[in-house]
């Protein structure tokens, strides 16, 4: 297994040894021990799978209090996956990195938690896959507008699909302190 450090301290890009022949292939998308002596948490307490068409945009999405740690990867398709800083007090606040995900690079995401998360499918669909270190709490959710143009994420589409939630979240800097998590160096 490689992990590559991003520009975003915790965020860090996993890629399993992927065993491959005429048959097809095998890899190991979770093993405690491996990935934790690679920095990442042991404890995942919710797996997720998500189904969406091309142009459909999730996120960003995070949860305050009940944050969540995110490992995550595409089982069929592709996405470009984005992590921001959120964390009050943070060196990198309102910082972002993105990835591309596929079921052809096998590559996997880690978003630690005090990270806003979403991802925009880029292929005709996509099944993504995510391991949780917290449960899904819906009176703690909160979303940041998408296009926030203080954050400025380059995302490769001007006119995604979004849910009602999405196309209404507020800009990162009208979002109450007390709703966004605190960096703790």
């Amino acid at each position: 297994m490689n992990v590559i450090e991003t520009e975003l301290p915790g965020v860090l890009i996993v890629e399993p040894k992927v065993f491959g022949d005429e048959r097809g292939f095998f890899m190991e998308t979770w093993h405690a021990e491996r990935y934790e002596e690679a920095g990442l948490p042991k404890d995942f307490v919710q797996d997720n799978l998500s189904f969406s068409q091309r142009g459909i945009l999730r996120g960003l999405h995070f949860q305050n209090p009940d944050q969540q740690g995110k490992l995550v990867y595409v089982l069929q398709g592709e996405v470009y996956d984005v992590a921001v800083d959120i964390r009050v007090g943070s060196p990198t606040f309102g910082e972002w990195t993105a990835v591309t995900l596929s079921s052809e690079n096998k590559r996997q995401v880690y978003v630690p938690e005090g990270f806003a998360h979403g991802f925009l499918v880029t292929s005709d669909m996509a099944l993504f896959a995510y391991k949780c270190t917290a449960k899904y709490n819906a009176k703690a959710e909160t979303s940041v507008l998408w296009n926030d143009p203080k954050i400025a994420i380059e995302w490769p589409i001007d006119a995604p699909v979004l849910s009602e939630k999405d196309r209404v979240a507020s800009p990162l800097a009208e979002l109450p302190p007390e709703r966004l998590p605190y960096y703790e160096s």
